[in-house]
């Protein structure tokens, strides 16, 4: 077994591999960039080396930097948790001529698999069923668009290399292929280091399976049984299952049986994933991913293994801990992705502090959540968005999915946008509950799972009162402590409102995102609570606090709460959702608008990718302007309206900020 392993990744993964290397009894090593200074995964590693700048390819991708620490720090194995390095090939053939075992599979598997142009071929070659499609070495326009055209649009363009939903777009008619295999092109280039790509037959309604295997080096490959990813976002996934609802034995031997065939013919070693996409009775071979799979929990809750002690065993040369066939299934887990993201901008990436992260009280065996932040840590634009993973078990699905809901309403998250609510949306769904899985989940409950804000004029009563609660409660404790040690009798020290011919009330006022402000009037009673009144509403409200949390009385009913102040605004988090208020001080001169609708911005801070645009162009609205990347993701700005280009004010390469306004454009309006 190995004595100090160096984990060449960061993030939950890292925090993850700690865990059962510290079990086990093995030192660790972490890698940190200088963004990840203080991590979460650094803090808990025996030792923690510095690697870089904060842009991945300066730090987590410069192999020679990550193979110098593991030499200097003594590591006699290199884990490479998952993305970054971890099927790089000629990382891990670095690795053995450095004398440090790769925690992985052998560099001919991870070559042979690490294309999926030459991957689809060898699972042709072996009769494994594959999606109609072109994987040849032809890369140029004229090929691909001849080849979708072959094969019948909708198509998806796919990067040959890497996986997670990079490099890949639908294309759904000819006008639409080139600027697809463009980005495509670019992104996989950028994520991956490879711009090939691949096409082929895009299915309307498929759901997206795989198998788990493992391998030894003496010969032996088991399956685990699979995971459900059909629930995803931008070829991304967001819940993940086992095993797949619906899955008869006999499916699940015939895709067990493929996916094993498919590691055997690589001569695979270590935890490897293959993946199917599957529409009606078939199945299709889509990729293998070699490494262990963010959604590995769901496995391991099922099956009461730990996949992770798997894989450094079997890279330190023992045999597999158990048989095939010694291998049981027990219930039904699920794991949910927690992201910074803002669904309603069309899953855009968000960056932020987190000021304030309540996870799920976790349980044994029952609630589990994998995480590589701490509150007060800061989500920046150089890596995945993801916060955390939330699994969940329970006997059967509905016990999973009844887990599952009540788990995502403890989690709370202040401080940039989230998917929480979406999540929570989708796990109390009825199409959910029934399993009517398949990766158009979300774009075809879109209305359900992605409700519009509230509308002007709209006040939700929790909200105010908790806000208008919190407020006076602040300047009560002020009050009081300003009084502190001087005169206890003095007028100006009362909190409670008092007038002089008239009952006592205090005015506060609330924004709450564009909408206008809602005056309210405060109305301290008798028995400490206190009456809100509001345009169109009034209520009765009082607050409470004890061992769970805060607790807010509104017309005789209690509900849970929590109110997170930052500045000027207040985060009220009630009914599975953040309610941002600003309070309005009526003193302050009114607000100057500074944004416009004519007006291009970087939406996230990130690095210009593609500028499409000079001064002087006269451009349509909607064309596309400039290509922004950040967070692994491409995003594409277009111009807001038909204009003339004054200016593009960033290069190729070029670092933006969030809101730096990258494009301007001539008051004259072109003629038609």
């Amino acid at each position: 077994m190995f004595r100090k392993i160096l984990i060449a990744n960061r993030g939950e993964i890292a925090c993850r591999v700690i865990a059962t290397a510290r079990r086990l009894g093995i030192a660790t090593v972490a890698v940190y960039s200088e963004a990840d200074v203080g991590a979460r995964h650094a803090r808990l590693a025996d030792e923690a080396w510095p690697i870089g700048p904060a842009p991945a390819r300066q730090s987590y991708l410069a192999a020679d930097t990550i193979l110098d620490v593991a030499r200097r720090s003594g590591a006699d194995g290199v884990h490479p948790g998952y993305g970054f390095l971890s099927e790089n090939a000629d990382f891990a053939a670095a690795c053995a001529e450095a004398g440090v075992v790769f925690i992985g599979p052998p560099v001919a598997a991870i070559r042979a698999m690490g294309s999926k142009a030459e991957s689809k071929a060898l699972m042709e070659r072996s009769g494994v069923p594959l999606v109609p499609g072109y994987h040849g070495e032809a890369q140029d326009l004229g090929t691909l668009a001849a080849a979708a055209a072959r094969i019948g649009y909708p198509v998806l363009i796919k990067a040959s290399a890497g996986g997670g939903g990079k490099g890949m777009r639908i294309v759904r008619s000819p006008g639409e292929i080139e600027a697809a295999i463009e980005g495509a092109q670019r992104e996989a280039l950028a994520s991956f280091g490879h711009d090939r790509v691949l096409v082929e037959k895009y299915l309307t309604r498929p759901r997206h399976i795989e198998i788990q295997v493992f391998a030894d080096s003496h010969g032996e490959t088991v399956p685990l049984f699979e995971r459900d990813c059909s629930i995803q976002r931008r070829h991304q996934k967001v819940l993940e299952e086992a095993p797949a609802p619906g899955m008869d034995p006999v499916r699940r031997r015939n895709m067990s049986e493929a996916a094993v065939a498919a590691a055997r013919a690589v001569g695979y070693v270590g935890a490897g994933t293959v993946e199917f996409i599957a529409e009606g009775d078939g199945f299709y071979f889509m990729e293998m991913n070699t490494r262990l799979q963010v959604e590995h929990p769901v496995t391991e809750m099922v099956t009461g293994l730990d996949l992770v002690e798997w894989q450094l065993r079997v890279a330190a040369g023992e045999a597999l801990p158990l048989a095939g066939d010694r291998i049981g299934l027990r219930g039904h887990a699920i794991e949910a992705r927690v992201y910074a993201e803002d669904p309603a901008r069309d899953f855009l990436p968000a960056v932020g502090t987190l000021s304030h992260l309540r996870q799920p009280r976790e349980v044994p065996g029952r609630v589990r959540v994998d995480t590589g932040v701490v509150q007060g840590d800061r989500i920046t634009s150089n890596y995945d968005p993801m916060i955390a993973k939330l699994i969940v078990w329970g006997e059967d699905r509905p016990a999973a999915v009844r887990q599952l809901v009540a788990s995502l309403a403890e989690y709370e998250v202040v401080g940039m946008a989230t998917n929480l609510g979406l999540l929570r949306a989708i796990a109390g769904h009825p199409a959910f509950a029934a399993a009517e899985l398949d990766t158009g989940f979300i774009e075809r409950h879109a209305e359900d799972l992605l409700p519009a804000g509230a509308t002007a004029g709209e006040a939700d009563p929790v909200v105010l009162a908790a806000a208008a609660l919190t407020v006076l409660g602040e300047r009560r404790l002020a009050a009081e402590a300003a009084q502190a040690g001087g005169d206890a009798w003095s007028p100006w020290g009362c909190t409670d409102a008092w007038r002089m011919n008239g009952p006592g009330h205090q005015d506060l006022s609330f924004r709450q995102g564009s909408s206008p402000p809602v005056p309210l009037r405060t109305r301290p009673q008798a028995d400490g609570s206190l009456r809100v009144d509001w345009p169109g509403g009034s209520v009765l409200a009082a607050s409470s606090e004890d061992e769970r949390g805060q607790s807010l009385l509104v017309d005789g009913v209690s509900r849970r709460i929590g109110v997170i102040r930052r500045g000027a605004e207040l985060t009220v988090i009630h009914a599975g959702r953040n309610h941002a208020l600003v309070e309005v001080d009526p003193l302050a001169p009114p607000a100057t608008q500074t944004f416009g609708s004519d007006r291009v911005t970087a939406p996230i801070p990130g690095r210009v990718a593609r500028v499409m645009v000079r001064p002087g162009d006269v451009v349509e609205r909607n064309a596309s302007l400039m290509v922004v990347e950040a967070m692994k993701m491409e995003i594409t700005l277009r111009a807001p309206q038909d204009g003339i280009v004054a200016e593009v004010r960033f290069a190729v390469d070029e670092m933006v900020e969030e809101g730096a306004e990258l494009v301007t454009f001539a008051e004259e309006v072109p003629q038609p």
